[in-house]
């Protein structure tokens, strides 16, 4: 009899210390869990920040050149920029039906009433008409995708290169009053797409 209750004990604590282990272990894995998700989230946080200031600092630049700012840049380039930047919500809503609607009266403005289509409105127009027709390929996976990162990349390498020879020079670029503002914008082109590839890289 006794020696029944004494290997019941025995059991009995067995099953606690391997409840005991087993609940260590899976304290353990949440806290792993949660520490990887944080980690995640802030880098996931980071990227559609910094998605969001490369996006509006094409728009600065496009802006910028269409007032007494002007530069040399071919700022036609910052049409495709800011088409694999803007952010999906943004991107998301000029793709439906609002978009369609702008598109059509900037084409039917265009066409039929050339003198009162200003000239500031053409790449504005374009840009909402290149996110309307880009097919699903283009608009859903190269955007997403490292190749769009790669295409920002090489945008934001030209026309910095661009920008420094009409500025006459690297210190010219930095120095003078309206050099100085587009060199800025174009510096911070560069963040998005490099901090995306790192990432991908890790």
């Amino acid at each position: 009899m006794a020696k029944q209750s004494y290997l019941k004990m025995m059991t009995e604590s067995d099953a606690n210390e391997l409840i005991h282990s087993d609940l260590k272990d899976l304290a353990t894995a949440a806290k792993k869990l949660a520490n990887h998700a944080i980690h995640l989230g802030s880098l996931g946080f980071g990227t559609s920040f910094l998605k969001w200031v490369a996006s509006f600092a094409a728009i600065y630049l496009l802006v910028l050149d269409r007032t007494n700012w002007k530069s040399n840049i071919l700022t036609g380039l910052l049409i495709p920029y800011i088409f694999f930047t803007l952010p999906s919500i943004l991107f998301n809503f000029f793709r439906g039906q609002i978009g369609r609607w702008i598109a059509l009266v900037a084409v039917i403005l265009r066409i039929f009433f050339p003198k009162h289509f200003p000239e500031w409105l053409e790449l504005p127009a374009a840009l909402i008409l290149l996110i309307v027709v880009a097919p699903s390929l283009i608009a859903n996976t190269v955007r997403g995708d490292w190749i769009g990162v790669v295409i920002c990349l090489i945008i934001a390498g030209y026309l910095l290169q661009e920008h420094i020879r009409a500025a006459g020079g690297f210190r010219n670029a930095f120095t003078k009053a309206n050099g100085v503002s587009n060199t800025v914008g174009i510096v911070i082109l560069f963040v998005y797409p490099v901090w995306a590839l790192v990432l991908d890289i890790l």
